[in-house]
């Protein structure tokens, strides 16, 4: 099979960024070195320029990768019908699969922003924005509509936020949890957070459950 011209690149890249998410997300941004990074990939540290010329240019790109990929998987999940409780369970359901899969890639993400210069960071807190943007959207229809009862939008998307994100922290896919039971869990409680009926919630937590099966 012939080469793909750039393919050995493209995979030393793919394995710099992986092995980056790994100590990083181990070890701290401060304390790994590109020394230490080129040690894992098996290449020698000058080659690692050649990819990222500084140590905040890859976290910088890790971290925006991550937004992108998160915005596109909610792109990809939204429903294009339904009503604002469909679309929450389907926020909901989406968030938590996404971070699961990716608990590293979100710990960095999280615990280094203060690494980033400000020109950085700004541009990462306007993806993240976008992102929010999307939950209090829904939020703020499920509102209007009556089929929500919040009083602060902001706050309660903040809250929702931080609870969905939070179940990387301790939830282990060998325990006695799954990842549709950690789910259906979570959609229930968001379902009370936000106001929604017994029966509404009951409806929206079985169909938020079904798009992740």
């Amino acid at each position: 099979m012939a080469r793909t011209a750039g393919s050995d690149g493209e995979r030393t890249e793919a394995a710099i960024r992986e092995a980056a998410v790994d100590l990083i997300a181990r070890h701290g941004y401060e304390a790994v070195t590109m020394r230490q990074l080129a040690a894992r990939v098996g290449v020698q540290p000058a080659a690692l320029y050649r990819y990222f010329p500084t140590k905040e240019e890859l976290l910088f790109t890790l971290m925006r990768a991550h937004m992108e990929a998160l915005l596109g998987a909610w792109n990809d999940a939204r429903p294009s019908s339904g009503d604002a409780a469909e679309r929450l369970s389907a926020f909901v359901a989406n968030h938590i699969a996404f971070h699961i899969e990716r608990r590293s890639q979100t710990h960095v993400s999280n615990m280094e922003l203060r690494s980033l210069s400000p020109e950085r960071l700004t541009i990462i807190l306007r993806l993240r924005t976008s992102y929010e943007k999307e939950l209090r959207a829904i939020l703020r229809e499920g509102a209007e509509s009556g089929v929500f009862d919040i009083d602060d939008i902001g706050l309660t998307a903040m809250a929702i936020i931080q609870m969905i994100t939070g179940v990387i922290v301790w939830f282990r896919p060998d325990e006695r949890l799954s990842v549709e039971g950690v789910t259906r869990t979570y959609l229930s409680m968001t379902m009370r957070l936000v106001g929604a009926s017994t029966k509404r919630e009951i409806h929206h937590v079985q169909a938020g459950t079904r798009l992740r099966a």
